[in-house]
């Protein structure tokens, strides 16, 4: 040990680890991917394709292939220009390799290849390689094929030549790492729908997934095939598909403001929501920024003014906010930047300010024609418009006096509320609880230093087809804000929520596990994304998992969430050659189970499963809610029949 190491007890300069790149990302792989979870898994393909997409924003590829391979493997082609495979000045080895092995290499950095691409940080695919256990790079460009492989992301053997090719383009075959990943089984439908999403983003580009990790009964594999000819109207349409529409046409404005590409798409609908999506270089900024701040400037301020000039204000008594010209809105924003600037907690917030006016400007031109082109669906905007204002104003009046509960009742917390005797919201859970039965049941299990119970008598309102003041003036959705401690609205933002005083970092629906418990948990989650979902971002918000069934045979007793375990359960008790009838009990409600049977299987947190609620993806959630919980019932019914066979129809 150095004299160094001696005198600082062991740490020296011989502590400091020097790691190189590649290296880093394996010892580090969350800060390049996000996590080592499901996401980040799904995330590696969405890098590789990223490549084929700047290709195709650079009007060199209109096709891009993503293939599911057995054992999880993932190709992905597209007939671009080819990664170029020369030598490198600098590095002094093929241009191919310092593309796959340097983190930060490519060729968007350089303004001349790509003038906008699709990566947030210039990582792209080296770190896919980083993170794989195989890698294989495939170049046909200028009628050669060129092949290189990887394992662990260092190269098997030099770029090297490998027959002849009539077409351009490249593939990238990976195999994640299990040394790195907790799982490796990739979910088809996941990455069908960023594939969907890029095909809106990129009119004109085909987008194939295919799954060939299994069949149909036709011997068939699952593939989907997408493209789109007009972008993002089609995309407002597809969004929209489960909601009635307000005005026939979609809005539709494309086209360059000052040196910023800006398209926009957007319809209004009889909905109580705003449906915002906003992108920059198809990367969908969950966050916003500059670009939506302009968006939304664009929009008030001219249907303000229409409005304004119409009269059908005049009668007005309180002034409309922006949230009212939002109400029943579903927009796509889309602009490309040559050098964007990300900021906000998922570094997923546009910051570049000469993107705001651009965009606020191409909206403003956009509107402004379309209103005096189209004096119908101009009106029932506006008449859509006030509506909202008014409902606003009764919200707010109903918002106040679940607010004010807490001068009248002292405690402010609801009389049903069990709660802790922890004040820390890191350790404390509440759980909502279907039914006073099953309530006092829990209230009896539970240990009450950190889990409260807060028992909901049968189902609370369908907030999807509900106005915002019937909201606040329901009974089970005013105790749960005030048993959260949520306070909602603001000066700017009536929808606005304040979590300051939020009671629990865990929030967890405990339902019957039969079909009436199943559509109480989904009324509960419609109501947290409609209202809260900042809960569900800070992963606040689970759903408990009581077993399904109990097995018994004489004094043993298991039990069992699925009906495997319940089978291997009944052969496992039953032993070899063994005709004693094993019983089996099926629980469709937790009333059936006493306190010490829910405490040791749903709630006792050393055994209890608890499923986190998480938003992969917000569209595909807004579509999902808004179709099981909206008016219109052919997306439904649809919805349904499609999936008949997952579902567990209780006799």
């Amino acid at each position: 040990m150095s004299e160094e190491a001696k005198n600082n007890g062991g740490y020296s300069a011989d502590s400091i680890q020097a790691l190189e790149g590649m290296e880093h990302v394996r010892m580090r792989p969350s800060m390049y991917i996000g996590d080592v979870g499901y996401r980040g898994l799904h995330h590696l393909v969405y890098e590789v394709v990223d490549n084929s997409i700047d290709e195709a924003m650079a009007g060199h590829c209109d096709e891009v292939e993503v293939v599911i391979l057995e054992g999880n493997g993932v190709r992905v082609t597209d007939n671009g220009r080819g990664i170029p495979i020369g030598m490198h000045a600098k590095e002094k080895v093929s241009a191919l390799e310092v593309v796959m092995t340097k983190i930060g290499a490519g060729g968007k950095f350089d303004k001349d290849s790509y003038k906008v691409s699709g990566g947030l940080h210039g990582v792209g695919v080296s770190v896919v390689n980083a993170l794989s256990r195989h890698l294989k790079a495939e170049v046909r460009r200028e009628g050669k094929l060129y092949v290189q492989e990887y394992e662990r992301g260092k190269p098997l053997y030099p770029v090297k030549e490998d027959g002849v090719s009539t077409e351009n383009g490249t593939t990238v075959t990976f195999f994640a790492d299990g040394q790195i990943f907790d799982e490796l089984d990739y979910t088809y439908d996941i990455l069908a729908s960023r594939m969907r999403e890029l095909s809106f983003l990129n009119k004109g580009l085909r987008l194939i997934i295919r799954d060939e990790r299994s069949t149909d009964e036709e011997g068939n594999f699952k593939e989907d095939n997408f493209f789109s000819e007009i972008g993002l109207s089609e995309f407002v349409r597809f969004l929209d598909e489960s909601r009635e529409p307000l005005i026939e046409e979609v809005i539709h404005v494309s086209g360059e403001k000052n040196g910023v590409p800006v398209e926009v798409a957007m319809i209004y609908n009889t909905s109580y929501a705003e449906n915002l999506h906003s992108y920059v270089n198809n990367i969908n900024t969950h966050e916003g920024g500059t670009h939506l701040s302009g968006f939304r400037r664009g929009l008030t301020s001219t249907l303000k003014k229409y409005a304004d000039e119409s009269g059908m204000l005049d009668k007005l008594k309180f002034e409309i906010a922006g949230d009212d010209f939002r109400e029943g809105l579903t927009a796509v924003i889309s602009v490309k930047v040559a050098e964007p600037q990300f900021e906000g907690q998922t570094k997923t917030k546009l910051g570049n300010r000469e993107v705001n006016a651009p965009v606020s400007q191409a909206v403003s031109e956009m509107l402004s024609d379309y209103l005096e082109e189209n004096p119908k669906d101009a009106r029932r905007i506006i008449e859509k418009v006030i509506l909202a204002a008014t409902a606003r104003h009764a919200a707010r009046k109903a918002r106040e006096m679940v607010q004010r509960k807490s001068v009248l009742t002292g405690t402010g917390l609801p009389g049903k509320l069990a709660d802790c005797s922890s004040k820390d919201p890191a350790e404390s859970e509440v759980y909502l609880v279907e039914g006073d039965s099953a309530g006092g049941t829990a209230k009896q299990g539970r240990d009450r230093h950190f889990q409260a119970i807060m028992p909901l008598r049968g189902k609370i309102l369908n907030v999807e087809k509900a106005m915002v003041h019937k909201i606040f003036e329901n009974e089970e959705i005013k105790n749960i804000y005030t048993a959260l401690g949520v306070r909602i609205g603001t000066e700017d933002d009536d929808r606005a929520l304040n979590l300051e005083k939020l009671r629990y970092h865990k929030i967890i629906i405990m339902c019957d596990a039969d079909v009436d418990g199943s559509h109480i948990e989904t009324l509960i989650l419609t109501f947290f994304f409609r209202y809260m979902r900042e809960l569900i971002e800070l992963g606040y918000i689970y759903i408990a998992t009581p077993p399904l069934y109990q097995v018994k045979k004489g004094k043993k007793s298991h039990y069992a969430w699925n009906d495997d375990q319940r089978d291997k359960l009944v052969m496992d008790m039953k032993g070899a050659g063994s005709d004693s009838s094993v019983n089996v009990q099926r629980y469709k409600g937790l009333g059936e189970m006493n306190a010490e049977q829910l405490w040791d299987t749903t709630m006792n947190p050393e055994f209890r499963t608890l499923r986190q609620v998480q938003i992969e993806n917000a569209i595909e959630s807004d579509r999902t809610f808004s179709m099981l919980m909206g008016d219109e019932v052919a997306p439904r019914r649809a919805f349904i029949e499609k999936n008949a066979k997952y579902a567990n129809i209780d006799t």
